[in-house]
């Protein structure tokens, strides 16, 4: 099996003690590329210095919304000069992660928007494709997407949600990326959608050390889980895993230009 964890926060300090050791075993699980994701200025360092490190280990660099209020405008300079001066480097994958979170209601929705705008421009700019947060907003998102034309499209982390707002992504050339979430049987609406989705619109994805999924309940999640929830969400689409991992493998090597 031949697999790319498209979306993780393997820079997080849950992992300083056996980064390396996880790393080893998620290869010989499968697991053969491994994208780490920075969300905000103070670990931009520490994600691409990973990634310099390791070439298992894919940079994308961004501001996300749940760190709204530590970002400010001159970050935004900050990242387009780390753009500019990573511009052609294969390490760096992706721009991202960042996006919206209506979920946590004490962030402004204005001063989201504006940033989440702001990141879409660079992407323009630099035809990079883009990891997106999506948290009780798709409305939102899919109206700003319609409104840019992205040379690379990206990914929607995470989807949660309904196959209406799955098709409206697809329409725009975006994968959707599925980890643990969808394992869990409390997920019922989640559930009912990954069957309708295409193979060829899938990404999977751990978010480790987040989003465990049902067969590690309350463990810290792992690139090394990617080969099972393959296996599980396989079982939801009604194919193998290994028709799964192919195809995945192939969607993740179409979003981020591999060949």
């Amino acid at each position: 099996m031949n697999l790319v964890d498209t979306h993780t926060h393997l820079d997080f300090p849950d992992f300083d003690a056996d980064r390396g050791a996880l790393l080893d075993a998620a290869q010989a699980a499968g697991v053969r590329r491994v994208v780490l994701l920075g969300v905000h200025r103070a670990n931009w360092e520490r994600v691409w210095g990973l990634a310099q490190e390791d070439d298992r280990l894919y940079a994308a660099l961004g501001l996300h919304p749940v760190f709204l209020e530590e970002h400010t405008p001159a970050h935004l300079d900050e990242l387009r000069q780390w753009l500019e001066r990573l511009a052609g480097d294969p390490r760096l994958c992706a721009l991202g992660e960042f996006g919206l979170d209506y979920y946590l209601k004490h962030l402004d929705r204005e001063r989201q928007q504006w940033l989440f705008e702001a990141q879409l421009r660079l992407a323009v700019d630099f035809q990079l494709p883009v990891l997106l947060h999506v948290r009780h907003c798709h409305a939102a998102v899919i109206a700003t997407l319609k409104r840019y034309t992205l040379p690379k499209r990206g990914v929607i982390h995470a989807f949660a949600g309904s196959w209406e707002e799955a098709r409206e992504y697809l329409k725009l050339g975006f994968k959707l990326g599925l980890g643990g979430a969808p394992t869990w049987p409390q997920a019922l609406r989640l559930r009912s959608v990954v069957p309708r989705l295409p193979l060829e619109s899938i990404v999977l994805e751990t978010d480790a050390p987040d989003m465990a999924p049902s067969m590690y309940p309350g463990m810290r999640n792992s690139p090394a889980h990617l080969p099972a929830i393959c296996q599980a969400l396989a079982e939801l689409l009604a194919v193998s895993p290994q028709t799964l991992a192919d195809a995945s493998t192939r969607n993740a090597y179409e979003v981020f230009g591999w060949a």
